[in-house]
């Protein structure tokens, strides 16, 4: 029964670990440090979305978000922080991508995947819905066309 006890202390510990944006600094396209874990939205909902060029589910999930995302912006004040994991191979292409594609995200880039490692994320896509206190509330892995109502459904009741 202790050894239990001791068990679920040390996973809720761990757990709480990970409820948040960690403590690291990345870089965004333009080359400004931003430190993760002072990532606000006034109170809002934030979505993290880990991705990267060479990933066209990660790139089908981001364009389908921005075919509606003024939307969800204008009713629930939901920002988007896109996290690139591609490294110095397919880094240059991130920039030409995004400008493309008309993103109005905060892109940043994870070139060594500090920040992939601190999530604990494995594969991308993977999406993190955080509240207006920067609490990870919900998660998803991989994509499939319609993932993204389900998102906006979380952000929406995060948003009241």
């Amino acid at each position: 029964m202790k050894k239990l006890i001791s068990s679920l202390f040390l996973f809720c510990l761990l757990f709480q670990g990970v409820a948040q944006l960690p403590n690291i600094k990345l870089k965004d396209v333009k080359g400004n440090s931003v430190d993760v874990s002072k990532i606000s939205n006034n109170g809002k909902p934030i979505i993290v979305s880990f991705w990267a060029t060479w990933c066209k589910p990660c790139k089908a999930e981001l364009n389908t978000i921005a075919e509606e995302f003024d939307d969800w912006v204008d009713e629930t004040g939901v920002k988007l922080v896109a996290v690139s994991i591609d490294d110095a191979r397919s880094a240059s292409r991130v920039e030409p991508y995004i400008n493309a594609m008309g993103w109005e995200y905060t892109v940043l880039m994870d070139p060594n995947g500090d920040m992939k490692r601190a999530m604990n994320v494995n594969n991308v896509p993977h999406t993190f819905l955080l509240n207006g206190d920067g609490k990870i509330v919900w998660d998803h892995n991989n994509y499939s066309p319609g993932d993204e109502n389900e998102l906006y459904h979380e952000v929406v009741k995060y948003a009241k």
